[in-house]
């Protein structure tokens, strides 16, 4: 799992060879979230072929635009490609075999999610 305030580098070569961008969307005052990322830093270990990311959205607001985040945590999965297209936005139950599931669909076939942010484009612009 990578963080945006320490990976910016890192970041930017997985985007370019990874296939989803798996980001978690969090607080570091919410306990759930606290509790949450080691499942999350475990699932980026089981899911090489995706970039998991942890985002503080306290630390992190420009990322979102006029997005808000009132529920924690919320999950952000978006193509890596040039489309950009993010297949998922919204909160999730903090546990693991809810993105298991979703990335165990075939996600190539999920149309885009149109009013999310582009985290992509944003990490991209941090390297």
């Amino acid at each position: 799992m990578l963080s945006p305030d320490t990976d910016a580098t890192t970041l930017h070569t997985r985007m370019r060879t990874g296939q989803l961008l798996v980001a978690c969307l969090c607080a570091e005052w919410c306990g759930t979230c606290r509790s949450y990322r080691t499942t999350f830093t475990e699932l980026a270990v089981r899911h090489p072929e995706c970039c998991f990311v942890w985002v503080d959205v306290e630390d992190h607001a420009d990322a979102l635009g006029d997005f808000d985040v009132e529920n924690f945590p919320t999950l952000l999965i978006q193509r890596m490609d040039e489309t950009g297209d993010v297949l998922f936005f919204g909160p999730v139950l903090p546990h693991a075999g809810v993105v298991e599931g979703m990335l165990s669909r075939d996600l190539r076939a999920a149309p885009a999610v149109t009013a999310a942010p582009d985290l992509r484009g944003w990490l991209l612009q941090l390297a």
